[in-house]
């Protein structure tokens, strides 16, 4: 698999201007902003996309709750004039990439990722000159630039089989995640080389409160996800996409099951199997950091403006569009 010619960042300028915070004030605060948000859902004829990792509200009103890989499928595959993406900024992007025709907002601009954010189109380029011929096996959390300068994206669902399938004669570089990149490689064998990324979320996950839970709960099955560190890996029952630990943790033999994941995806299990305890797993100090501070930024009140002004959108230069598309297309194929 050759690699392609290296693309200038500075070809794929954001969009002019940063788009206005969302104006909170001009919403009546009288109206009753779920059955406000079904209404406009069908008036205008809206698809609202949301990640596990979003307020139970916004999981609630969505058309299709999943992971990254789910969402891609959905976005490419949707047919309605404006897909509505609560999540974070790269995965409304990804939706744009997929399905450039249709209008994509996202309820705040500023939702971004701490490993879209530890990967620099600029110092990424500059990575992959330094192994040419090498194959970039890019993780779905990161920019459209950074995807446009990839060979295959892969999510935490099908890196695996897409890893596997790599001819053994070939280097693979992996980005952003250096945990995501450590465990792959160790299941599978296959030496790669990691970029420095981490999950702000997945990194503070603590093993001393794994420990005192697990004498708490001497039953409890640990289902972690693979952007957590091996510190939490080692303990785990189940390693798997947020997906999988969804099914896991409502379909495994148990009662009790330690969640090493943004809690937000609780919700969906206290769903699907409300006779089971689910208990996120916390951080030494006390903080709320196993909840995403990017995903938690979407609210109700902004969903709710993002599609009654249909603001702000996705908007993408057309040859940007065209080469992260390429290796978003050949990860879809390979899944």
């Amino acid at each position: 698999m050759s690699s392609p010619e290296p693309l200038v960042p500075d070809r794929f300028p954001p969009a002019s201007g940063r788009p206005a915070p969302p104006d909170l004030a001009s919403i009546d605060p009288t109206l009753d902003l779920a059955e406000e948000i079904r209404l406009l859902k069908s008036q205008k004829n809206v698809v609202l996309l949301a990640h596990y990792y979003q307020e139970e509200d916004i999981q609630d009103l969505a058309d299709f709750v999943g992971d990254s890989l789910d969402l891609s499928r959905k976005a490419q595959q949707s047919d309605a004039q404006i897909i509505a993406f609560a999540g974070v900024r790269f995965m409304a992007e990804t939706a744009k990439i997929l399905n450039p025709g249709r209008k994509v907002v996202l309820p705040d601009y500023e939702a971004g990722c701490s490993l879209e954010n530890s990967c620099p189109p600029e110092a990424f380029r500059a990575w992959r000159e330094k192994h040419p011929g090498a194959v970039s096996l890019t993780y779905i959390n990161c920019s459209a630039a950074v995807k446009a300068l990839s060979d295959i994206i892969v999510t935490s669902s099908n890196a695996e089989k897409i890893v596997r399938s790599i001819p053994p004669d070939k280097e693979i570089l992996f980005a952003p995640d250096r945990h995501l990149g450590a465990f792959l490689s160790k299941k599978t064998g296959r030496a790669m080389i990691l970029w420095p990324g981490t999950c702000i979320v997945h990194e503070q996950f603590s093993e001393r409160e794994i420990i005192k839970l697990k004498a708490r709960y001497p039953e409890a099955k640990l289902a972690a996800h693979p952007e957590c560190p091996e510190t939490i890996l080692k303990h785990a029952d189940h390693v798997g996409s947020t997906r999988s630990i969804l099914n896991y943790a409502t379909t495994a033999p148990g009662k009790f099951f330690l969640i090493a994941t943004e809690e937000g995806i609780l919700h969906q299990m206290k769903k699907l199997a409300p006779e089971r305890e689910y208990i996120p797993v916390p951080p030494d100090n006390g903080c709320r950091c196993n909840e995403c501070p990017f995903m938690k930024l979407n609210t109700l009140e902004k969903l709710y403006l993002c599609i009654r002004d249909e603001r702000p959108e996705i908007v993408l230069p057309p040859d940007l569009l065209e080469a992260a598309r390429r290796p978003l297309l050949r990860m879809l194929e390979l899944s």
